[in-house]
């Protein structure tokens, strides 16, 4: 999970501070030691570690925070907008042409995932009902242009390619009169990279950029690379004057040192986050809301950004009369499994809510396993049995249990779970209730 390791040693140092009624020169001293130590660890630039510290503690000791009833929380308050300010201030979104087709230009080194975030970025702007077309640039590695035909068809998007055969320049340039005339107004063009930067890469970039004139440059770097990635940001930048970068595996990267740093560094912002290897999971960069999350603070807009798209508006509708009338089935106790499970594992949406121990939710998810063996049970039920599973007997889980090939302990455990999440939804339904009364006299409604 990204800034695991960090997020809890940052949590460690800040929480001392919490409990003091004042704090002293020392305490923030000590406290901002372990930040330190804990962003070095991370592998965070050492020159971006320094400069954050000195404006923490420069602002910490000033009269605002001492002199407040609640210094440590300032503090805490202070270490959140220092990280949000390192990490870019706020999100940066994409430069879109007045007229179109907007181009723009994939780069970065071989391995960091760039043809498979193209297809990603795709599909993100499909979602946005944008026409975008990818473009086979890279002649070089072998099966490339397989690899981008591939995943323009998990997003659902068309690839142009003129085979390995021929220069990339005339390529790009073709791929701009084709996206034309067939109605795209996002050309996405992946260009090839390299085991290392070199002389022969960059220039080719250079030269594509030249004859396409993009809107968007924007270069794809592995976060588990750490400094070195940085390092990679820095050179494409002085070269190719990059608009912003998008990083890959943040989702494995315990440190998320280059998150950190490259901003800093380079001065260019980080525009997309990849969370994932499903073609779905290419997130915009938030700084405030990831700052939040290194701060155990949680990240409850990207939650219900997430929940939004994946969840049928006119299903959730007739979920929630149903919740109210409390007629909750065990086909919607099913339909709702099957949704959690499209928003992603469990222990990182369980990170996004305040205040919970990332490290204890690590690996938790809905088992896909768990689900079939849920579906197969409920469906050898009769319909009477779904809407009122208080009229399944011993006799009836026996024959449950056959029917599904599971036991009669599985569908005990079903039961249960299914009574749980009633009792809850009836408590959920009764403060409503209770609080729209108290409204209703015109008490307090909070």
């Amino acid at each position: 999970m990204a800034f695991e390791s960090l997020s809890e040693k940052i949590q460690n140092a800040l929480s001392k501070l919490k409990g003091k009624g004042k704090l002293s020169e020392k305490d923030v001293d000590v406290a901002m030691r372990e930040v330190r130590l804990a962003l070095l660890e991370a592998d965070v630039n050492f020159k971006v570690v320094k400069e954050f510290t000195n404006n923490v503690k420069e602002r910490a000791v000033g009269s605002e925070v001492m002199k407040s009833l609640t210094p440590g929380q300032q503090v805490i308050k202070i270490v959140n907008e220092e990280l949000t300010m390192l990490m870019g201030e706020k999100e940066a979104k994409l430069n879109f042409a007045s007229t179109p087709p907007t181009v723009i230009l994939m780069s970065g080194l071989q391995g960091a995932g760039k043809t498979t975030t193209t297809g990603k970025l795709a599909y993100n702007l499909k979602k946005q009902n944008k026409r975008p077309l990818l473009v086979a640039c890279d002649v070089y590695r072998p099966a490339a242009i397989k690899q981008l035909e591939v995943v323009g068809e998990r997003a659902g998007v068309p690839v142009f390619s003129m085979g390995d055969q021929v220069n990339p320049v005339d390529i790009a340039k073709a791929s701009i009169e084709y996206g034309k005339r067939n109605g795209n107004d996002v050309i996405i063009i992946d260009t090839a990279g390299r085991l290392h930067i070199d002389e022969e890469l960059m220039e080719e970039l250079q030269n594509i950029h030249d004859a396409v004139n993009p809107q968007e440059v924007l270069l794809v770097v592995d976060a588990m690379t750490g400094q070195d990635a940085v390092n990679v940001a820095k050179t494409f930048n002085e070269t190719l004057e990059i608009s912003g970068v998008v990083l890959t595996k943040l989702d494995g990267d315990a440190r998320g040192g280059a998150a950190l740093s490259i901003r800093a560094v380079t001065g260019k912002p980080i525009k997309f986050a990849g969370m994932g290897e499903k073609i779905d999971q290419l997130e915009p960069f938030h700084p405030d809301r990831m700052a939040s999350r290194i701060l155990g603070m949680g990240d409850v807009l990207t939650l219900i950004e997430k929940a939004q798209s994946s969840f049928d508006e006119e299903k959730a509708i007739e979920l929630e009369k149903k919740i109210r009338a409390q007629q909750f089935t065990l086909d919607d106790f099913l339909d709702q499994l099957e949704e959690m499970k499209n928003l992603g594992p469990l222990d990182e949406l369980m990170g996004m809510l305040p205040g919970m121990n990332t490290k204890a939710l690590k690996g938790l998810s809905v088992d896909d396993k768990e689900i079939v063996k849920v579906q197969a049970i409920i469906q050898s039920m009769t319909l009477e049995e779904r809407e009122n599973p208080n009229i399944v007997d011993s006799r009836r889980r026996k024959r449950i249990a056959n029917g599904s090939g599971t036991t009669v302990q599985d569908v005990n455990k079903l039961l249960k779970q299914f009574k749980e999440t009633q009792k809850m939804m009836k408590r959920f339904t009764d403060m409503e209730k209770t609080m729209k009364k108290k409204g209703k006299f015109g008490l307090p409604f909070f």
